[in-house]
């Protein structure tokens, strides 16, 4: 605690104060390249902070995200819709939930990444033959 007090109240009036502030608006003109150099690092944390500041706290300077889920499966239809008899599937069967898939509609564990990157817990569904 004592280097934090140290920092605010000895370490960082000394450093501002050897800052080359003009007194007055024409004192800015006169400044030289030393003295222009010696006040980009405080403009710089500064615009940093005020930058840090407005992402945090203003709603229109975030991102917004994407709400398409599927970006590779057949995209210029207006909806992907698969039929699958239920004779042809077998036993069982693994269906894709994260569109992510090479092998559309059935799943080949391209999810796994998706959970990876995303942290995402996205599984198949699976479907199998009601055993007797």
């Amino acid at each position: 605690m004592e280097t934090l007090s140290g920092l605010v109240k000895t370490t960082l009036p000394n450093y501002l104060s050897g800052l080359p502030i003009p007194n007055t608006f024409g004192g800015w003109f006169r400044l030289g390249f030393k003295d222009w150099l010696s006040l980009v690092p405080p403009t710089a944390a500064l615009g940093g902070l005020v930058y840090m500041s407005y992402l945090a706290f203003c709603p229109e300077a975030r991102p917004k995200p994407s709400t398409k889920v599927n970006r590779t499966i057949r995209p210029a239809e207006a909806k992907v819709v698969d039929m699958i008899d239920i004779e042809d599937i077998g036993e069982k069967a693994a269906f894709c939930r994260c569109w992510k898939s090479k092998n559309w509609p059935y799943c080949d564990g391209s999810h796994g990444a998706h959970n990876k990157e995303c942290q995402d817990n996205l599984g198949p569904v699976v479907v199998q033959r009601k055993k007797n």
